[in-house]
């Protein structure tokens, strides 16, 4: 927890830095980015871990990697590189590490609100070193959600779009953030009550999940099944709202 925690500041201080400078972009896809800064602070967080623990493997969203090691870290250089790309100021730094593909440890770090969310497996969540629980909201007609969208739109919108519009008749309102990280350390510190999403990622969710489940967080798969950072899909809620949630998003023939 130590080193990740060093590890992601400097990364995020170094992120910044790179805004600053007008970082390079290309396409991964239609509408899916990477910049130079993922590049670069993606090449931090591996030197930084391979140096400190030369014995374990890391699973990166830039530069790839093995995911079937006992114990594995998981980096997302910068989760919500579309919003840095366009100085929208809501993005994170990831780290966790997993051992035998469960999360034990996490840091979620957003250099802009210098806010770093933790947790460790059975030892609780935190930000900036204060407890944080989620929300203890009932009624879903007054509960606040967060949603993304997957690089896949537009091969998806019909169902996505069906089932953000379920969603959102039956709430207070919804947030895309466009950082899933962001969205379930929200939820763990009561920001949100609830967030799902389809696409995900293991290095959206490894650090994250853990924040959001030590906070007290339900989280699951669409069928209500246990959530697997390795299945693209996660319903997650503060518990008194998991089962309406998961009602809205039941799929439909």
């Amino acid at each position: 927890m130590e080193a990740a925690r060093e590890i992601a500041a400097d990364a995020g201080a170094l992120i910044k830095k790179l805004q600053a400078a007008g970082p390079e972009i290309r396409h991964k896809g239609t509408i899916d980015i990477v910049t130079s800064a993922d590049l670069k602070a993606e090449e931090y967080i591996r030197e930084e871990l391979t140096r400190r623990f030369p014995d374990h493997a890391i699973l990166a969203e830039e530069g790839g990697g093995r995911s079937d090691a006992e114990i594995l870290w998981v980096v997302d250089p910068i989760d919500g590189t579309t919003n840095f790309a366009h100085g929208f100021p809501i993005f994170a730094v990831s780290i966790a590490v997993m051992v035998r593909r469960r999360s034990v440890a996490g840091v979620v770090y957003e250099p802009n609100l210098n806010e770093m969310f933790t947790a460790t497996l059975g030892g609780g969540a935190h930000m900036n070193d204060e407890p944080i629980s989620v929300s203890d909201v009932s009624d879903f007609n007054v509960a606040l959600l967060a949603t993304g969208f997957p690089y896949t739109l537009r091969e998806q919108h019909e169902t996505i779009l069906a089932d953000f519009k379920r969603v959102i008749l039956a709430c207070q309102g919804v947030r895309r953030a466009g950082a899933a990280t962001i969205d379930l350390c929200f939820l763990a510190c009561g920001r949100v009550d609830g967030f799902w999403e389809r696409g995900l990622k293991p290095w959206d969710t490894a650090a994250a999940a853990l924040v959001a489940s030590e906070a007290g967080a339900v989280l699951t798969k669409y069928d209500g099944s246990d959530f697997d950072h390795f299945i693209p899909e996660l319903v997650a809620s503060n518990g008194a709202l998991q089962e309406r949630l998961l009602e809205l998003l039941k799929p439909r023939t």
